[in-house]
């Protein structure tokens, strides 16, 4: 069973991706970096819409701050999705 907060976490990740696309001159490393991150939130929320759920978060709401941090010179608007993304998964507990 999706939450409200699995509902918004997904709309922002689509945002982001939104954010992304539109940045020229993205760093290879960053995007692999993010594209990664995507993929375990999607594991993490996969796990708990079949109520599997083991705390296994793989650190994300601390890799989406250092994201967000290496972001930042060059991509603002990325980074500033980033550290809300990063709020997002810290108050779902993620």
């Amino acid at each position: 069973m999706q939450t409200d907060n699995d509902e918004n976490l997904k709309a922002h990740l689509r945002s982001l991706h939104r954010h992304l696309q539109e940045t020229a001159d993205v760093d290879p490393e960053l995007e692999t970096l993010l594209r990664q991150l995507d993929g375990d939130i999607d594991k993490v929320l996969d796990r708990r819409a079949e109520q599997e759920f083991d705390n296994n978060t793989f650190g994300l709401s601390s890799r989406t701050q250092e994201l967000a941090a290496r972001f930042n010179v060059r991509h603002p608007k990325v980074a500033t999705g980033l550290r809300e993304l990063g709020n997002i998964l810290s108050n779902m507990g993620i």
